[in-house]
């Protein structure tokens, strides 16, 4: 942990992760805890019938697997800002690769803000997701 807070480095590499394999009860409990209950995550029939070969993963969950990612790389940084473009689905039963790096540092009045980008690619290599995280120092909200 990073205790004098310090910005990262730009172009910095997050540590690359692999969330997944996505299983049918962890859709239906995410979809539970969301309240996002749109039967193309659950439904195996109603997803094949817009031409899935699987349920699509939710993109939001995918999106939210990054947090854990930024906390452990900078425990002394908060995440103000997360957003994605949800590009091709990472399927039910599949993995998806994370990866991050700095972008930018933006000096603020509170010190600093860190602006990450976000990847996330199917286990094919395709895109899956593109991101940005915007990050400043505990306590400095």
């Amino acid at each position: 942990m990073t205790a004098d807070r310090t910005p990262p480095r730009l172009g910095e590499k997050l540590p690359t992760a692999t969330v997944g394999p996505f299983a049918p009860d962890q859709l239906a409990r995410y979809a539970e805890a969301s309240g996002d209950s749109n039967p193309l995550h659950l439904d195996a029939a109603f997803a094949r019938g817009f031409g899935f070969p699987a349920r699509p993963v939710h993109g939001m969950r995918l999106l939210a697997a990054f947090e854990p990612l930024l906390a452990d790389w900078r425990p002394d940084l908060a995440a103000i800002d997360l957003r994605g473009q949800f590009l091709t689905p990472v399927l039910e039963g599949e993995s998806a690769v994370l990866t991050a790096r700095v972008a930018k540092i933006e000096n603020d009045a509170n010190g600093f803000i860190a602006v990450v980008r976000l990847m996330a690619q199917t286990e094919k290599g395709a895109p899956a997701l593109m991101g940005e995280a915007r990050l400043r120092p505990r306590g400095k909200f």
